[in-house]
């Protein structure tokens, strides 16, 4: 359907959607947008976003997406510790809160590979780990 179609194209790096009912000058200036580094944004694409849960932002504290980032690339928490100059028992309150925050959108992290998946949805890693 068209919004799973859209959440995997933005997920995966599209810069923006453009219709096919847009003329074809539309597609043109939004990939001349792109190629500036400009956020381009339509009004479809936004109330997509707005209406689709799956798009809907954790609020990750700067701290949390720091860990989630460091845990999710594969770290263990004694190790996000030490390299972040924190107790374990910090590190693993930064990760249940960060899956507190995605359960509470329905997006469940219950798992490593969950919250990889979730820090990857989001922006926070890339997915050139595998």
């Amino acid at each position: 359907d068209k919004p799973v179609l859209m959440r995997a194209a933005l997920r995966s790096g599209a810069l923006a959607i453009v219709p096919k009912s847009q003329p074809m000058s539309h597609l043109a200036e939004a990939i001349k947008l792109a190629a500036e580094g400009a956020i381009i944004n339509n009004p479809e694409t936004s109330a997509m976003i707005d209406a689709d849960s799956n798009f809907k932002e954790a609020n990750l504290s700067a701290r949390e997406r720091e860990v989630l980032s460091l845990y999710a690339s594969g770290l263990s928490l004694k190790q996000v510790a030490f390299q972040l100059e924190i107790k374990q028992s910090s590190a693993k309150e930064h990760i249940d809160r960060v899956r507190v925050k995605y359960a509470k959108l329905g997006r469940e992290a219950g798992t490593k590979v969950d919250l990889y998946r979730r820090a990857i949805e989001d922006g926070i890693i890339s997915g050139d780990l595998l």
